[in-house]
């Protein structure tokens, strides 16, 4: 078994625990708790991550939820995450949290390499609050009943959510810039659709 020497970084400490983990995986409130972590960015990193690997199919569903309520903790001003008992009772098989370890190295190794406090200033208390509201849309698309749309908001949401935990504004930026398109391209889709069904 991989051992990692002290300290690890987030993505690493996410492959350990893929690696530990039971073949029926863990809740997410044993997530939480195994990562010690209590910051909203951290717990909408873990959450989002699965939405960014494509044809992972169930966990999406499973996070999507617990990920707006986290989303709207952050735009009433919460201090810390917290998932009422139903959702943290929803489980990740060990599959699904190898599959989501892998993507995260995958998909978001290289934040690690450039992240850094940046701009600071847009994660204080107001600022957090906005960045907050910007994420229940993105999170509230991810359960649009269509092929693949998870993907791109939830890249979105990671990015967001790294950037949070990094302290560091562009990445925050550039996140909602990839989660205000998405949802843009699908106002736009879902226009064009009832143009097309009405004849107008």
């Amino acid at each position: 078994m991989t051992r990692y020497p002290s300290p690890r970084t987030f993505l690493q400490s996410i492959e350990l625990m893929a690696e530990e983990a039971p073949e029926e995986g863990f809740s997410l409130r044993m997530i939480f708790d195994r990562l010690d972590e209590r910051a909203f960015g951290a717990a909408l990193f873990i959450l989002a991550l699965p939405c960014c690997i494509p044809f992972l199919y169930g966990v999406p569903q499973v996070v999507s939820l617990p990920m707006m309520v986290l989303a709207g903790q952050m735009v009433a001003g919460r201090e810390e995450p917290w998932l009422p008992q139903k959702f943290g009772q929803r489980m990740i098989d060990k599959k699904g949290l190898t599959r989501t370890a892998k993507g995260g190295r995958k998909w978001f190794g290289w934040l690690e390499k450039i992240a850094r406090p940046r701009l600071t200033f847009l994660m204080g208390a107001r600022g957090e609050r906005i960045i907050g509201l910007f994420l229940v849309f993105f999170c509230a698309s991810i359960l649009v009943p269509l092929p693949s749309t998870n993907t791109v908001p939830g890249f979105g949401v990671a990015v967001v959510a790294f950037g949070l935990m990094a302290r560091d504004g562009i990445l925050v930026i550039i996140g909602s810039i990839i989660g205000t398109a998405w949802i843009a391209t699908l106002l736009t889709l879902v226009a064009l659709g009832v143009r097309t069904l009405t004849g107008s």
